[in-house]
């Protein structure tokens, strides 16, 4: 018996450590970039996509995004979204300093020496502007294939749960609207979706505690998955869907399209 519950034991151990190196976090970076400086920052993305790939190999991330935004709330100066993917949250809040992404430049161009390597960083930082960045906590997602790559889409939809209702809205998009939208995927409607909360502690003054990211491969998808109405919910799943509507208040929607990708 005593070997049994030593056994149980180790089993939910193992399986919290599992868990727990599974989980993603995701830093979001807004960039506004001035418009007489944007045909210079798209050929410095490139080059961050080399960057990204040496930290990716150096098991720093475990991905990078570069996303060129199409629309989004009220915040019309935003260009980009990049969005860099760890496996640990204190990889997260650590990030990339400027001296490892100079290290990870000199390997992408051995070419160059340290001196244009250092111009090249000066440059960039000078031409861009981060007015949000966002440190995120996956806590659900669908059961999918989806590949990314340059040329799909996404909605990232920037919520806030109501005050009071922080759990109901958390189980409401794990247990209404994830299904709604496996649903989607299966039928061809939808990608990949994501729900995150928050990484870090907030006031009750933050403009954001969530955020959904939903994927599509092109526009005809996401299109035909808006126009898309399920007409066999029952009278419950309205009702339950309507309580996590309510549950938060949709902030702001951006869509974006994807432009580099390391994986």
């Amino acid at each position: 018996m005593k070997k049994l519950i030593i056994l149980l034991v180790c089993g939910v151990f193992w399986a919290n450590i599992l868990l727990a190196q599974q989980t993603q976090f995701t830093v979001f970076e807004f960039i506004k970039v001035e418009n007489d400086q944007i045909f210079d920052y798209i050929e410095f993305k490139d080059l961050m996509e080399k960057v990204y790939r040496q930290a990716l190999n150096d098991k720093k991330i475990t991905g990078w995004d570069f996303w060129s935004l199409q629309s989004g709330g009220d915040r019309a100066d935003f260009q980009y979204i990049m969005v860099t993917h760890y496996d640990d949250p204190v990889k997260m809040m650590d990030g990339l300093n400027e001296e490892s992404m100079i290290e990870y430049t000199k390997i992408a161009y051995p070419h160059l020496n340290e001196s244009q390597v250092r111009k090249i960083f000066e440059e960039s930082l000078a031409m861009r502007d981060m007015p949000m960045r966002l440190y995120m906590r996956e806590i659900a997602e669908t059961n999918d294939n989806f590949q990314i790559k340059p040329g799909v889409l996404a909605s990232f939809d920037l919520m806030k749960a109501n005050e009071g209702k922080f759990d109901a809205y958390e189980k409401a998009e794990s247990e209404v609207f994830k299904p709604i939208h496996q649903k989607r995927i299966e039928q061809g409607l939808m990608g990949h979706w994501s729900f995150m909360r928050t990484a870090l502690p907030l006031g009750s003054e933050a403009k954001s505690t969530h955020l959904t990211v939903n994927m599509y491969k092109d526009y005809m998808q996401f299109f035909n998955s808006q126009a898309y109405e399920d007409m066999n919910q029952t009278e419950a799943q309205r009702k339950a869907v309507n309580e996590g509507l309510n549950s938060r208040d949709q902030k702001w929607v951006y869509l974006a399209t994807l432009e580099n990708v390391v994986r």
